[in-house]
């Protein structure tokens, strides 16, 4: 299998676009995501680190988009996609901190199957999203669960610095037609917590893009989280979370709890 992703190396102080062949254990040099044509000799993966792939224009979420995990909150099955924004700040990559901002109450993780967008797309039918998909990857769509239910719209509990890690690279759409079956998993401190395939989605894949395109212009590199299955829980401090697409890989982030300043500090 092949991914498109962007990638650190240590050793020579480098970040680039390349094309991972997993079978080879190689990376490309690519000139882009969404011009994977590529522009050098290869390097092993061993001595790279995936980093966010793309710093999207938008990061747009669909909610309650499982049956299992609208019953799991006592909600009603939505008669259409529940759309929302999270803010592009709160966007990090593979192994990057989900930081507990401090005073906001239950803060929860959910795993997801995310849509990166190829092309600008607006007002497009279902059979030709495909074309505008340049393919799926892992999410993990951190909420301030207190927050959300505090608020009603959920901008504020969902937008906070590293509530979105993304990664650790994308499957493009056209190697995988079989969308339906990505498979996903998540992990917190390697139990398994939440478990679910893209056919229990109440709204497919092709029907979320293009919903989302007769309501907003949708532009390269834009992400739309699906929805999350039943399962979500609690972090804390020193948790370690595993976001696994079984096509693609897992994504995974530690979690610390916000430094606090000393009340010295703050006058200075």
């Amino acid at each position: 299998m092949q991914y498109l992703g962007r990638f650190f190396h240590s050793q020579k102080k480098l970040v680039f676009f390349g094309l991972f062949d997993s079978e080879n254990n190689l990376v490309y040099p690519i000139e882009s995501i969404f011009y994977p044509n590529k522009t050098g000799s290869p390097y092993s993966f061993n001595h790279l680190k995936p980093i966010l792939f793309y710093n999207p224009r938008k990061i747009i979420g669909i909610g309650k988009n499982y049956k299992d995990h609208i019953k799991e909150f006592d909600s009603k099955i939505p008669t259409e996609p529940i759309v929302f924004l999270k803010a592009t700040s709160s966007a990090i990559g593979p192994e990057e901190k989900i930081i507990l901002p401090d005073k906001v109450g239950n803060i929860e993780y959910e795993g997801e199957i995310a849509i990166v967008i190829k092309k600008e797309a607006e007002n497009i039918s279902e059979k030709r999203v495909l074309e505008y998909v340049l393919g799926y990857t892992c999410a993990n769509d951190i909420t301030a669960r207190d927050l959300q239910k505090k608020d009603g719209q959920w901008a504020r509990a969902k937008s906070f610095k590293t509530f979105c890690p993304l990664g650790p690279w994308i499957l493009p759409a056209e190697d995988f037609p079989k969308y339906k079956n990505l498979s996903l998993k998540t992990y917190v401190n390697r139990k398994l917590v939440q478990s679910s395939t893209a056919s229990s989605m109440i709204f497919s894949i092709p029907y979320i893009v293009s919903f989302v395109s007769h309501i907003m212009t949708l532009y390269p590199g834009d992400v739309i989280l699906t929805g999350t299955p039943s399962g979500v829980g609690s972090l804390k401090g020193n948790y370690k979370v595993e976001v696994e697409i079984e096509q693609i890989g897992s994504l995974i982030n530690s979690v610390s709890k916000e430094l606090k300043l000393k009340s010295n500090n703050l006058s200075q």
